[in-house]
């Protein structure tokens, strides 16, 4: 990126008063302008197709679409643009699952203004960006790819729901927030029992505490 090139970014999260205060963040600076906004999966995924820009904050939770969901999609029509997720949930929930997928950087809501634009900055050149948390968990993960965790062999959604349902969410509500019906979520739920070698919600809610995958 040469000096004084503009760096233009689009917002997705379905929190209002969460993409206002981002805007705010970089209305400061002089090379980061916003040109869009979304709030929903559907509309970043029609947003991506509509404008040109280089860097796209998106949010890990959208009320119609996984975040992880909206990544692939959009790497796979725009593989260009770099892709910060944005997060409230601890590092190690999906990180690593972020940045198998094609994301450039990962944030926590949390952190202060000043490396949202350091993010947003490096990821525009090409680079990567995580903080040092999350590069333990990659050097850890590497060193343990030979013995593969039991979560990590499910699908995106299969994640998304059993992290759920470790939070103590019914299959009604979250096939409500998930946009799904109560019979796709219940079929997800089973599958990770199965391919997870569980019993029940209990021994599931065990597993995710014991590694650390929900607060």
């Amino acid at each position: 990126m040469k000096e004084h090139t503009i760096i233009e970014v689009i917002i997705a999260d379905d929190h209002a008063i969460v993409r206002e205060g981002l805007k705010q963040i970089l209305a400061d600076t002089k090379d980061i302008v916003v040109k869009g906004e979304a709030e929903t999966g559907n509309s970043t995924i029609k947003l991506c197709r509509e404008h040109e820009f280089n860097v796209l904050l998106l949010d890990i939770s959208l009320p119609d679409k996984s975040g992880i969901e909206v990544l692939k999609q959009i790497k796979k029509e725009h593989p260009a643009i770099a892709v910060v997720m944005l997060t409230m949930h601890p590092e190690e929930q999906y990180a690593i699952r972020a940045l198998k997928a094609g994301a450039s950087g990962y944030l926590n809501k949390q952190s202060a203004p000043k490396e949202l634009v350091t993010a947003i900055r490096q990821v525009a050149v090409g680079l990567k960006y995580i903080n040092a948390s999350v590069a333990q968990q990659l050097a850890n993960h590497i060193d343990d790819e030979h013995s593969v965790n039991l979560h990590e062999t499910l699908s995106d959604r299969e994640y998304q729901t059993m992290t759920l349902i470790a939070s103590g969410k019914a299959v009604s509500d979250i096939a409500k927030e998930l946009s799904l019906s109560v019979k796709t979520i219940s079929e997800y739920r089973a599958r990770v029992l199965i391919k997870m070698k569980l019993k029940n919600n209990a021994e599931l809610t065990h597993y995710a505490i014991k590694n650390q995958l929900i607060e």
